[in-house]
């Protein structure tokens, strides 16, 4: 199947480049291109792409918004931020804004391309160390010294549910889950996959959210 991109950047040249390089790769095709948060909106509503390559800085409406709009509407679309080490507090807003994995703008073309392919396939970005922290520090910052969460009960879910929405939490892959848990790997996705349903999560960026929010895996001191 070949994966249908919207790039969105203020930055022709990055755009540019991304398009450049997809051409050389048949499983990848770029359908669009915007400069600005409202431009890429409405090519998701023109064109239904499968994943949007969003840059967070544009002028205008930012790609947050821009995200918020794409993944509350209908398509199926998914968003692939592009963001750097010093936007934290950008990628934090993305995160609530249902955007489904990062990649930074210094990271290997190689490593852009997989990214692609990894939300454009219906996962979520979540296994490099840099995506991992700052999921952890956006859901786990204590307000003002206020002690971390303590675990709750996650309404509508069995115990191995539970066990395995804790291990989606540390960033574990089905076939880790099916190996702490001595299950097989189709019985581990079949597990997130109702925890998905279930939860009304988008993916396992959300399902991270949530292992976090409820104190089922607690940040890094």
């Amino acid at each position: 199947m070949t994966a249908r991109v919207v790039l969105a950047d203020d930055q022709p040249l990055v755009r540019s480049g991304l398009r450049v390089l997809m051409a050389d790769h048949p499983d990848l095709e770029v359908v669009g291109e915007a400069s600005t948060g409202t431009e890429a909106v409405q090519l998701v509503r023109d064109v239904s792409p499968d994943v949007v390559v969003m840059d967070i800085r544009m002028p205008g409406m930012d790609g947050i918004e821009a995200t918020r709009l794409i993944t509350a509407g209908p398509a199926a679309t998914r968003v692939l931020v592009l963001t750097t080490f010093d936007e934290d507090d950008h990628v934090y807003g993305a995160l609530r804004a249902g955007a489904s994995g990062f990649v930074v703008k210094d990271m290997a073309l190689d490593d852009i391309l997989a990214a692609i392919r990894v939300v454009a396939g219906g996962d979520a970005l979540i296994a490099p160390g840099v995506t991992r922290r700052l999921i952890a520090d956006f859901v786990g910052r204590p307000e003002a010294s206020a002690p971390a969460p303590s675990p709750r009960p996650v309404a509508g879910i069995t115990e191995r549910e539970r066990e395995v929405l804790t291990l989606v939490g540390h960033g574990r892959s089905n076939t880790e889950i099916a190996q702490d848990l001595f299950i097989t790997v189709a019985t581990a996705k079949s597990h997130v996959s109702r925890l998905l349903t279930k939860l009304g999560a988008r993916d396992r960026v959300q399902l991270v959210i949530t292992a976090y929010e409820t104190g089922l895996v607690t940040p890094p001191r």
